[in-house]
């Protein structure tokens, strides 16, 4: 590696161009006053499935979308390690994830009040959700026109969907028209990030438009590798690229928002973490802060799969050349069809139990099944009950491997480590049977194909979450904020790192709690409320502003 080379003084150096990272770089350079240089480890978006919401398919588990993370071998798995899918590219997660617009619940961000978090209850959010949302047919309070972050009803409709959703009904699940109101109980087709059939990812909404700007840089394919301090203040960031190491200066503030992997890694490459992991492996310490890649919180997904019969499922339909030929041609015309299909089009929330008093589980009702993504779909008609435990009690960490910025990083989720979690696997595998038991599936023949009906037991269902559980990639926490007496808290309520100035963490590593249900817009929120607050505490004017 050369030595390191001079790239400049910015105001505002954004490590990450993910979701958050693309909101922070165009609130901070809509001011022509601030210089900001935003670094992005991934490439252009430039590859068509980025586009194609479908594309989905083929993006995870493809390095050339995905980092290709894996998980540590789980005990509470069976000893399995799984594929942990993050963005390789600008956008982020966004750009290959499932385009679910979610916000939680508003006891979610209640619960983040009441743990000393001035400014995040629900009441105090919802205006950041609002301030660069733009849905399709909003109304009421709790939707608005006009932002960035484009929200709309899906554009393909299965039968199967449907009777799933009556099934539900029957089971006592209530439908209902909107999961963003702040109590998202019962069941509806989940709003996209769509715009007329074509995914829209946090570069399209918040980044492309304004590379133009002159105040704004972003650099692709650099790996950070460190933040700089004098004493206890950050002063820039340390970035490689094709073999050569670049410094570079940041006279406001040094923002990492890497996500809940990469942004623990870059705090512990830089000395910032727990003291006691970072000595063994040759990292300087500068400030001791053990909750550095504490706190990992994960929605574990459990994917029962059923069979069914005399109805159109995806994994039917793209079996058969014509059919997926014609679905090609129904896109290019019309936009609509199954090559616009999230993931998961629909959702039920629900309570295993009734000591909860808000839904503790989500269901991604899927026409389609595969043992795992990336991979091709089963050769016969099936649904996917997908269903996660929407408040884990389990904790993983995030971890350096070595102090070489370009190795991977120690994932462990810890996965089902706790009583209560796997009593939950248990009850949400029960409640799926009950959905799929009611009278509006009966003719179309539901089979259960995983985990199976013989299973019966609640240590045969227990083992059966084990072993068919997976991530459904909503890693947060992290980085968690936290009150002055929270010993594991990595940032104040502003998202300043603890004991240090000019520096914070702005992505999904700051919750403190997972929120109940899809991550990627809470993520969002926290990057739009995490912009007000840099600005809010900006510096003076220095003299470059005034030439």
């Amino acid at each position: 590696m050369s030595e390191t080379a001079d790239f400049g003084t910015w105001d505002y150096v954004i490590a990450g161009a993910g979701s958050a990272g693309c909101l922070l770089a165009n609130r901070l350079s809509a001011d022509p006053g601030n210089r900001v240089l935003l670094l992005e480890a991934g490439g252009a978006d430039s590859w068509i499935w980025f586009h194609i919401p479908v594309g989905y398919l083929f993006a995870i588990g493809n390095p050339r979308a995905d980092w290709m993370f894996t998980t540590e071998a789980e005990a509470g798995l069976g000893g399995r390690a799984l594929a942990y899918p993050r963005g390789k590219v600008i956008g982020g997660s966004s750009a290959i994830n499932a385009m679910i617009y979610m916000r939680g619940q508003a006891a979610d961000y209640d619960g983040w009040r009441q743990l000393g978090l001035a400014g995040w209850s629900w009441d105090e959010v919802l205006p950041y959700f609002l301030r660069h949302e733009d849905h399709v047919s909003p109304s009421g309070e709790h939707h608005r026109a006009g932002g960035e972050w484009r929200v709309e009803h899906p554009r393909v409709r299965w039968e199967i969907l449907d009777a799933i959703r009556d099934a539900g009904e029957a089971a006592g699940i209530a439908k209902v028209e909107d999961f963003n109101s702040g109590d998202n109980a019962g069941s509806s087709y989940f709003q996209v990030n769509q715009r007329a059939g074509r995914r829209w990812s946090a570069a399209t909404a918040f980044l492309k438009p304004v590379l133009n700007r002159p105040n704004l840089r972003l650099e692709t394919g650099v790996e950070a590798e460190r933040v700089t301090f004098e004493g206890r203040r950050a002063t820039g960031l340390v970035f490689s690229r094709g073999g050569e190491r670049f410094h570079a200066r940041a006279e406001a503030e040094v923002i990492l928002a890497a996500g809940a992997v990469g942004s623990p890694k870059i705090l512990q490459l830089s000395g910032v973490g727990d003291a006691a992991a970072l000595a063994p492996l040759g990292v300087p310490v500068v400030h001791d802060l053990p909750g550095v890649g504490a706190n990992l919180q994960d929605h574990l997904q459990l994917r029962p799969v059923y069979k069914v019969s005399d109805v159109r499922t995806l994994n039917t339909e793209y079996a058969n050349l014509f059919k997926r030929a014609f679905m090609g041609l129904e896109y290019a015309l019309r936009r609509t069809g199954p090559l616009t299909m999230a993931p998961s089009q629909l959702g039920m929330f629900a309570r295993s139990g009734p000591e909860y008093a808000t839904p503790n589980l989500q269901f991604h009702f899927q026409p389609l099944s595969l043992d795992k993504w990336g991979e091709g779909m089963h050769p016969f008609g099936a649904f996917t009950a997908s269903v996660c435990n929407l408040r884990p009690t389990s904790r993983g960490r995030v971890g350096l491997a070595s102090p070489d910025p370009a190795a991977p990083p120690v994932i462990a989720p810890n996965y089902l480590s706790t009583d209560a979690d796997r009593r939950v696997a248990v009850e949400a595998l029960r409640l799926a049977r009950r959905i799929v038991g009611q009278a509006p599936l009966a003719r179309y023949h539901p089979q259960e194909f995983r985990p199976g009906a013989e299973l019966t037991s609640d240590a045969e269902l227990a083992a059966a979450a084990a072993a068919l559980a997976t991530t459904i990639f909503h890693p947060v926490g992290t980085a968690a904020m936290g009150a002055d007496d929270d010993a594991l808290a990595v940032l104040d309520a502003r998202l300043r790192v603890r004991g240090l100035a000019g520096l914070r963490v702005i992505d999904a590593s700051a919750m403190p709690r997972i929120t109940s249900g899809n991550t990627n817009s809470p993520t969002l929120m926290i990057a739009e409320k995490g912009a007000a607050m840099v600005l809010e505490d900006g510096r003076e004017p220095c003299a470059h502003r005034s030439q």
